[in-house]
């Protein structure tokens, strides 16, 4: 048993705990899924009718074989904490009762379950998965450390997750509808420019290219920016340091207008013909 509850978080473990120790006859009962609603911050948003109406058949034959987790509100009724798919398929059904375990859990608690069941039941597209992440440090005021530390993954795996919000909307949907992984899109991450990234996203999906392959693409990219970036800088710098030194030489304003392929025009300014005429002396040298 100890094996199996490995990577549960601290949250999901508390649960099972609790409700070893009561013996279950005090936890599990029988609910009017009426009486049952929805938590505001429920990590899954996104539901296949398809895999639910194979849920609802499997539960007709055979039964709610894992009772839905709830907790009791002030107001009267329960509040889901885990089980949303097993009471949307009991719900289209007509089932007037559901078995649940009664839990008694803070906001942060029960949020931190109903994130883990999820996760564990591999129930989350990343963005669902990311987006709780960040809830749950943005409701609750929890650190990355302590995120980590409640659902079971690293500090590194939440951190990452959660730059997934960050990526341009076309990915996000990408990732929302299946098209990429968790892994693509951390790929992409690598990629600065929001425009290559939705390009490099594109190329994934066309091709239907790897986590691999997607890093190794990514990482092409991105150090040609960077390359290129360190070309245009030493252009600036080294433009900027000629620019000076022909103002100083010439005692007038020079300038540098680039083109493209590397042709440019230089531009030397003079106020008179007396001027112009100092200036030729200086570059072309007195021929007598």
């Amino acid at each position: 048993m100890s094996k199996q509850r490995r990577g549960l978080g601290k949250g999901l473990q508390a649960l099972i705990q609790a409700t070893e120790e009561s013996g279950g006859s005090d936890r599990l009962k029988e609910i009017d899924i009426d009486e049952i609603t929805i938590a505001p911050h429920q990590p899954r948003q996104m539901f296949d009718p398809d895999k639910l109406a194979e849920l609802a058949s499997s539960i007709k034959e055979h039964g709610v074989i894992q009772p839905v987790v709830v907790r009791p509100l002030q107001s009267g009724g329960y509040e889901l904490i885990a089980g949303e798919r097993r009471w949307r398929a009991c719900k289209t059904l007509g089932y007037r009762k559901i078995p649940a375990v009664v839990k008694e859990c803070r906001d942060l608690e029960a949020s931190a379950v109903s994130l883990i069941e999820n996760v564990q039941r591999e129930d989350l597209n990343p963005l669902e998965e990311a987006l709780a992440y960040h809830q749950l440090m943005d409701n609750y005021g929890l650190t990355q450390e302590e995120v980590s530390g409640r659902v079971g993954k690293s500090r590194s795996f939440v951190a990452n997750m959660v730059r997934l919000l960050g990526l341009p909307n076309e990915i996000k949907d990408l990732l929302a509808s299946g098209q990429l992984n968790a892994g693509h899109a951390r790929a992409l991450l690598a990629i600065q420019d929001g425009k290559k990234q939705v390009a490099a996203a594109g190329k994934i999906v066309r091709k239907n290219l790897n986590v691999r392959q997607a890093e190794s693409m990514a990482r092409a990219l991105s150090q040609k920016k960077d390359k290129q970036k360190k070309r245009e800088t030493f252009r600036e710098q080294d433009r900027t340091q000629v620019e000076a030194e022909l103002k100083n030489r010439l005692g007038t304003r020079v300038k540098f207008k680039e083109k493209a392929a590397g042709k440019g025009i230089l531009e030397i300014h003079f106020k008179g013909e007396q001027e112009l005429q100092r200036i030729l002396e200086l570059l072309l040298g007195d021929k007598e």
